[in-house]
């Protein structure tokens, strides 16, 4: 039988920097240029977080 896993604990098994940017677009509704601004990193970088972390988490999730 397999346990089912909560989005905040799937949220803490990611990587520092995918669990802030991810909190900060999806949480608190911030947009990839918003982000950018507050962390001082191109706009594309967190793009590609998004993505890469939205990704790991569906798949960790298995949805």
């Amino acid at each position: 039988m397999s346990e089912s896993i909560t989005l905040s604990q799937a949220l803490a098994s990611l990587p520092e920097e995918e669990r802030i940017i991810l909190t900060l677009h999806y949480l608190k509704s911030m947009s990839a240029a918003e982000i950018a601004a507050v962390l001082s990193v191109p706009v594309r970088a967190v793009e590609a977080v998004i993505a890469a972390g939205k990704a790991r988490l569906s798949a960790i999730l298995g949805i």
